[in-house]
């Protein structure tokens, strides 16, 4: 008889092919004998743990979801951006991330929305600690966040190009635009207010009709 943690081992062990394939293949593409091949499972091993092909892409959004709060299962990222932390994870995380989007779907959604929400949470906290400056918008400021943090996943292949590196989820890659991004959000870009007096400027006139 199969033991409790070689189940979780085998449980584990097919989610993590799920988020391979899923995310260089897209979730529609794949079929879950493919997943069970990548894993080294039989085809109703994974039907046993998932039960559907919906029921193993809940488990990876549950996944990549608990790796930005900090969850059971892997180290706790409350002294970090949830979601930075969790791009420094393994490629596989990334490249899925990166596809739900692309896919579109409303779990993606739901992801995006989770993300933002918890990243709103940990600006704030670091607004009450004097780490984080006020903002006039939290909420749009943590989606802003969010999604720079997620443009990579969406524009890899430019990335790619562009820096001249072969793969972008590649951790020296992902440290080099990763620190311009950070370079932007502490230090800023512009050396004067002339960019926010123009956005003001044009704020005010559309108020104005």
């Amino acid at each position: 008889m199969r033991s409790d943690k070689g189940d979780l081992k085998a449980r584990a062990r097919i989610r993590n092919a799920a988020l391979e394939l899923f995310g260089a293949e897209g979730a529609t593409g794949v079929s879950l004998r493919a997943v069970a091949a990548r894993a080294g499972v039989s085809h109703a091993l994974v039907l046993h743990h998932f039960g559907s092909k919906e029921g193993l892409r809940k488990e990876c959004d549950a996944y990549v979801i608990s790796l930005v709060r900090g969850g059971p299962g892997v180290e706790a990222l409350e002294d970090t951006a949830g979601l930075a932390a969790m791009l420094e994870a393994a490629g596989p995380v990334r490249r899925y991330l990166g596809r739900a989007f692309m896919d579109g779907t409303p779990e993606a959604a739901a992801l995006y929305d989770e993300i933002v929400e918890a990243t709103e949470r940990w600006l704030e906290q670091g607004v009450a600690e004097g780490w984080a400056r006020p903002s006039q918008d939290p909420r749009a400021r943590a989606a802003i966040y969010v999604t720079w943090l997620l443009a990579p996943l969406a524009f890899g292949e430019h990335l790619s190009r562009v820096l001249g590196v072969p793969d972008p989820h590649d951790m020296d890659a992902t440290l080099r635009h990763s620190r311009a991004g950070i370079e932007i959000f502490t230090g800023g870009v512009f050396a004067d207010d002339r960019a926010l007096t123009a956005w003001e400027a044009v704020r005010k006139e559309r108020r104005a009709r």
